[in-house]
């Protein structure tokens, strides 16, 4: 588990990038976020990780895609519903994967989401419910 300092150094840096890649998406989830399509993430920012020699993806809730500013998530914000997220998820990637940890940062501008998510073993691409993702720029 990465220390607040780091984490905090983690969020400015993927926000300085000015641009999403595919090992790094933004999503402002400012209340809810579709349960499946986070799913799918998952697939393909593991995918993607493993394609790209990166031992994690993040996946950021509480920015905005366009121009990387704060505006705060309210998603699960109570921390037992976050954590049971790495249950829900496990229960339908290929071999159990799920999010190395999901941190909170507490910014003057809002809560912000950072999920860490494993890169997909060599040679066993990860899916989500039984399909198999990946990102295209």
């Amino acid at each position: 588990m990465r220390n607040p300092s780091e984490i905090q150094t983690i969020l400015n840096s993927l926000r300085s990038q000015g641009h999403e890649n595919e090992v790094v998406e933004f999503k402002e989830a400012k209340n809810q976020y579709d349960f499946n399509k986070l799913g799918k993430y998952f697939s393909a920012l593991c995918n993607e990780a493993n394609l790209k020699n990166k031992h994690s993806s993040w996946l950021v809730f509480g920015v905005k895609d366009n121009d990387k500013s704060i505006v705060g998530s309210n998603f699960r914000t109570n921390r037992a519903d976050l954590d049971n997220l790495k249950a829900e998820i496990a229960s339908q990637t290929t071999g159990r994967l799920t999010f190395i940890e999901i941190y909170e940062v507490f910014e003057t501008e809002g809560r912000v989401i950072l999920f860490e998510i494993p890169a997909a073993p060599k040679g066993i691409p990860i899916a989500w419910q039984g399909h198999y993702y990946g990102r295209d720029g």
